[in-house]
């Protein structure tokens, strides 16, 4: 049995601990990765989006009955892995959790519930990556050049996306509808910048506003996060949200709202002015 890798980086960490078996991973691009017992590599030409190489992805993927085909929950690794699990035949699983043979458990809503699934044949899998595997083993590495069926040339993007991985953050700041204006979120963006932190948000801003972009949702139907501490800043705490935190290990709540949802979760919370606070907190922590 073997557990095969589809990745264009090196956040695999979750993927690891899925894997049974020997792992072998398909690399499109020149990550360094440890951790598995194989590594297939696929070189990446210069202004080649990486899901051009999906072909030759599914080439090296020579799976059998009992393989599990694992992919990064990312956009070149959801071509990859749709693209995979169509030349096999397989089945598709999204937001594995758990995996013996041919039984798993998937994650629906953010782990507000749980569904146990079987099958026969391989199974192909999107989930979260995790954090940066960079110091396990390395492994006997080969590379393919492939001949690519087209040429392609990126000479300009609508939505580059914030290239940020939340699932691997160990201190996040997430905003919500507190925030009156889209030049207000700096104010967020200065404290994150000042304690090291990634900026996340509620689906409001994403989907209502617009003023973020969908990797940067955490919730349901965004990220699930786990940082070792968590800043949500102006955010009520709908069940959406808080599906997507919960594994958080401190939880730091700033609201004016003394009711609001998020102090039932929070280990600490400041209830104020947003507008007041986090000047200050950033101005302070520059002082420090």
């Amino acid at each position: 049995m073997k557990t095969w890798i589809l990745t264009t980086g090196n956040n695999i960490s979750q993927l690891l601990e899925l894997a049974v078996g020997e792992t072998v991973a398909v690399v499109v691009g020149d990550a360094p990765i440890t951790g598995v017992d194989q590594i297939i590599r696929l070189p990446l030409p210069e202004n080649m989006p990486a899901e051009a190489l999906a072909p030759a992805v599914v080439q090296q993927v020579t799976a059998t009955a009992d393989d599990l085909i694992l992919a990064v929950d990312a956009p070149a690794e959801r071509t990859f892995a749709g693209a995979v699990a169509a030349r096999l035949d397989a089945v598709y699983l999204h937001g594995l959790t758990e995996v013996s043979g041919h039984t798993a458990k998937l994650s629906r809503y953010s782990n507000l519930t749980l569904q146990s699934v079987a099958w026969e044949g391989p199974a192909v899998a999107v989930v979260e990556g995790g954090k940066p595997v960079t110091d396990l083993a390395s492994a006997p590495e080969t590379t393919v050049e492939t001949p690519l069926q087209y040429q392609a040339q990126i000479t300009a993007a609508t939505d580059t996306g914030t290239g940020v991985n939340l699932p691997a953050a160990e201190r996040i700041v997430g905003v919500g509808r507190g925030f009156a204006a889209e030049e207000d979120l700096q104010l967020a963006r200065d404290f994150a910048a000042a304690i090291g932190a990634e900026v996340g948000c509620s689906r409001p801003i994403v989907e209502g506003a617009g003023w973020m972009d969908r990797d940067s949702y955490i919730g349901v139907s965004g990220h699930t996060i786990s940082p070792e501490i968590y800043f949500p800043v102006g955010l009520s705490g709908q069940v959406h949200h808080l599906a997507g935190v919960e594994n958080s290990k401190t939880i730091v709540a700033i609201n004016e709202d003394e009711t609001a949802n998020i102090f039932t979760v929070a280990d600490y919370g400041v209830v104020g002015d947003l507008y007041q606070i986090l000047p200050e907190l950033t101005a302070a922590l520059g002082e420090a």
